[in-house]
């Protein structure tokens, strides 16, 4: 077992290797600590509107097809995505080719041109990218679970901001946003699998010469305070569809809480795999859906514990209460033996697989830097898992299954007031 060392680069920036035995790839992760949930409104959706930018071309490289055929010609998987705290770069490569891979991510955090011609152009990509979006259900049902249940924070907000900001946010503006928080100290450069010799050096090089920003412009998000209740748990999306999509959410627990192992085990058996508890009594037994899911999501101040099922439009009721039904159980009965042992094998399986994957090594240690300055290695992690007790998990049931805190979303033909009769049926 390679235990991951932090790094200084000479700027303050984090670099993190992660070696990998027998790996012929690599992949390099760039995260800085900035989403969604830190804009204001009139620049809501400025974080994920530069993370398009960047890919518009730079000094050295000028178009995008310059940039993409770069990196095209080695086969490499290349992307990134904007979270409601957090933007992420990555490219994973053949290792030969890491050299190539550092300077092309450096080149494009550092140096990207903001042509206006580009910034034009791109908010039409975007407005269809939002369109996209909202015209398919499965998708859009996160969006207005999440504006259900964190009113009044930037965390309800959509990541890619409203049309008319994505339309008329200036180049100035965007390029203000970059330059507070694309900083030394908010960014973390992970690279995973075959490190090849020399990496730092290049590391140095390149991020490390990458100079500080406007010191103090990188406002802080306000941390969300649960309300006592919420005053409207349930938003609709009224829209002729054969299947509805059904979103039922709690408050949940931040990345820090000691019962984060706990919940997400209760995650886990309620519906985590093909033999969890919804599963089973909502789809196999019942009949009333194709797919079911259930997780949770830790950030840095709150967290949520989500449920989202594909369902029939002609039972919607009777899959409500059938679902619900299980939640209550789980806050009122302890999982069974065979259940809690179940949920932790399938949870150390899974992550062994995952861990195969350079590129999962890289996310899962940048996310623990970018959030919780420590680096935990999966096996430590699933040290915790093992502990948990069934006795835990109904007491983290209790503290998150609470009716007050239930936020739902519905897409399909139906109203705000016969969904808002619905959940109200219901107590845990």
């Amino acid at each position: 077992m390679i235990y991951p060392l932090p790094r200084k680069l000479k700027n303050g920036m984090t670099a993190i290797l992660v070696p990998q035995k027998g790996a012929t790839s690599m992949t390099i992760f760039v995260m800085i600590k900035v989403g969604s949930r830190y804009e204001a409104r009139n620049i809501n959706g400025a974080s994920h509107f530069i993370e398009h930018l960047m890919f518009k071309g730079t000094k050295r490289r000028p178009t995008t097809q310059i940039l993409t055929s770069t990196i095209d010609r080695y086969g490499a998987e290349y992307n990134a995505f904007t979270g409601k705290d957090l933007t992420a770069y990555y490219i994973k490569i053949d290792a030969c080719q890491t050299a190539l891979a550092i300077d092309l991510l450096h080149d494009m955090l550092s140096d990207s041109l903001f042509d206006i011609k580009e910034i034009n152009r791109e908010r039409g990509v975007i407005v269809e990218e939002i369109n996209m979006y909202e015209d398919n259900p499965g998708m859009h049902l996160g969006d207005l679970l999440e504006e259900a249940l964190f009113p009044k924070s930037t965390l309800g907000w959509n990541i890619a901001g409203p049309r008319e900001v994505v339309r008329q946010v200036t180049r100035e503006q965007l390029i203000n946003y970059r330059d507070a928080y694309y900083a030394p100290q908010r960014m973390t450069v992970v690279l995973a699998g075959k490190i090849m010799p020399g990496t730092m050096a290049l590391l140095q090089k390149t991020f490390g010469a990458v100079k500080p920003r406007l010191v103090g412009a990188d406002y802080d998000f306000s941390p969300f305070n649960p309300p006592p209740q919420l005053d409207e748990p349930v938003i609709i999306q009224n829209k002729k569809t054969e299947q509805v999509q059904l979103g039922l959410a709690f408050h949940g627990l931040k990345f820090k809480h000691q019962d984060l192992p706990a919940a997400t085990l209760l995650s886990t058996i309620l519906g985590g795999s093909m033999s969890s508890r919804l599963f089973i009594n909502i789809r196999e037994r019942r009949g009333l859906c194709y797919s079911i899911h259930a997780s949770h999501e830790a950030l840095e101040d709150t967290g949520m514990f989500s449920i989202t099922a594909g369902l029939d439009k002609s039972r919607l009721s009777e899959a409500v209460l059938a679902i619900l039904t299980e939640l209550k159980h789980a806050v009122r009965s302890e999982v069974t033996r065979e259940e809690l042992c179940r949920a932790k094998d399938h949870l150390h399986g899974h992550t062994m697989l995952a861990f195969e994957n350079s590129a999962v090594q890289a996310e899962w240690y940048g996310r623990q830097w970018t959030f919780l300055k420590e680096l935990q290695m999966p096996e430590d992690k699933m040290k915790l898992v093992e502990r948990v007790t069934a006795k835990q998990i109904q007491r983290v049931a209790k503290a998150i299954l609470q009716s007050k805190h239930l936020a739902a979303a519905v897409i399909g033909p139906f109203t705000k007031n016969a969904i808002t009769r619905l959940i109200s049926r219901v107590r845990f």
